[in-house]
């Protein structure tokens, strides 16, 4: 017989975690946005930060979010969609235009494969600190 609070748990894990990716993105891109107002930054720069931003978001989510030590990569890479699709309706909103193209297209790829990743090593690490 399955325990019903499992899959409470594991949701309430991804829901979490999305949260807070989503938060911890705002907070940096606002951080980042000043930075770019007070610094003279490249056009070039633009792009590859708001990678890593979204990379340090799921990462930092995925440690903090997950409560249940199971099923890393399996919660990491939803967590990892969930948060890159509402990020994408979040900023499409604060920017007043949502597209979807290619390049949100790998987004999503990114979102999942970092997400499976930073799902792993939040269980494995824990597991390791906890013992």
């Amino acid at each position: 017989m399955k325990n019903p609070n499992v899959n409470k748990h594991f949701f309430l894990d991804i829901i979490r975690t999305t949260i807070i990716a989503i938060i911890i993105s705002l907070v940096l891109v606002l951080v980042f946005a000043l930075i770019v107002n007070l610094v003279d930054v490249g056009e070039s720069v633009i792009m590859p930060v708001n990678q890593v931003i979204k990379l340090l978001s799921v990462l930092a989510a995925c440690f903090v979010g997950f409560k249940d030590n199971k099923q890393g990569a399996f919660k990491g890479a939803l967590s990892g969609l969930c948060y890159t699709l509402l990020s994408i309706l979040v900023f499409g909103l604060i920017s007043k235009e949502i597209s979807f193209n290619l390049m949100k297209l790998v987004d999503v790829a990114l979102g999942i494969v970092v997400g499976a990743i930073s799902g792993i090593l939040a269980v494995n690490l824990r597991k390791k600190s906890v013992a």
